[in-house]
């Protein structure tokens, strides 16, 4: 383009100065045909000039067009690799969110087949403890006889009776098992005037004396909460464990898997916690304690991942 340029130039100064040449005034004498050759020569010069204008101008159009279509095509080529960028970025997300949900979905499986197994095994405790019972009763100790033929726990009567007040050989002693609602009640009333060692008594007797009741359920979780309210953490998660495996349809289940997972992020087990809260939003989505875990997991950042 320079060397073209330069040519240019030269063959416009040389037209310049022929046309000066043969304008300047002579004799017409003088008029010689070599002075005809030149002028000639000069229109010659100037018409190639001019070709070469004309083929630079077409020239530059052609580059000019040129330029501009690859200009469009980095342009459609930098859109389509932002388009594509973001389809894979898209597909990451969902990707990341599907592999969340099954992973969720097996640990839920899991908790599962545990809280199965802890049913089964409290059951067949029971069935030996009523097994054992019913023995007892069909097979009562036989009070040890006294050295002059009276039984034991009273004075025999002439005649072969049994004096007032002494014990009846195979009579059943008197029930000492608390009343359910009462024990439940009282517990409750202790927990919340802040009287947790009497508490943990009762909620503990209502757990032993009626395993498979609803409230056994419920005197489970209020373990917990009195570990939780004097900041035992881990015996706080063992309590809600507890309900979560032996009385997972319990009312309280999603209140004792929320305080789970706080108690493990209260002991700086972030991971587990988090596994917790999002194990609730799954498993209890409408409940208030899956929205108290939605916020909980937005303030620190966590993605809530919804279960499709």
């Amino acid at each position: 383009m320079k060397r073209a340029s330069t040519l240019r130039n030269r063959l416009i100064a040389a037209a310049v100065f022929a046309v000066v040449l043969a304008s300047a005034p002579v004799r017409a004498h003088a008029v010689s045909k070599e002075i005809i050759q030149l002028q000639t020569q000069v229109q010659q010069l100037l018409d190639m000039v001019q070709r070469l204008q004309s083929t630079l101008d077409t020239r530059f159009g052609v580059l000019q067009n040129l330029a501009q279509q690859t200009a469009d095509q980095a342009k459609q080529m930098s859109t389509a690799v932002n388009d594509l960028q973001q389809k894979i970025n898209a597909q990451n997300d969902a990707v990341s969110g599907k592999v969340d949900t099954v992973s969720g979905q097996v640990q839920s499986l899991n908790d599962s087949v545990d809280e199965l197994k802890s049913r089964v095994a409290k059951l067949d405790k029971t069935v030996q403890d009523l097994q054992a019972q019913l023995q007892n009763v069909q097979n009562p100790a036989q009070p040890g006889a006294m050295p002059n033929g009276a039984p034991a726990g009273g004075s025999a009567l002439p005649g072969g009776g049994q004096a007032p007040g002494a014990m009846v050989p195979g009579a059943p002693a008197t029930s000492q098992t608390p009343p359910l609602q009462e024990t439940y009640q009282s517990g409750l009333r202790d927990y919340n005037a802040g009287r947790y060692p009497l508490a943990a008594g009762e909620f503990q007797d209502v757990l032993h004396y009626y395993p498979l009741d609803d409230l056994a359920g419920a005197a489970q979780f209020y373990l917990g909460e009195i570990a939780y309210q004097q900041k035992h953490y881990e015996e706080a998660v063992n309590a809600y464990s507890l309900v979560l495996e032996g009385f997972s349809g319990n009312a309280k289940a999603p209140a004792a898997q929320l305080h789970k997972g706080l108690a493990l992020l209260a002991m700086n087990k972030r991971d587990a916690g988090i596994h917790e809260l999002r194990l609730l939003i799954q498993r209890h989505p409408r409940t208030p304690e899956a929205s108290s875990a939605r916020t909980k997991l937005n303030s620190m950042g966590v993605k809530v991942v919804t279960a499709r």
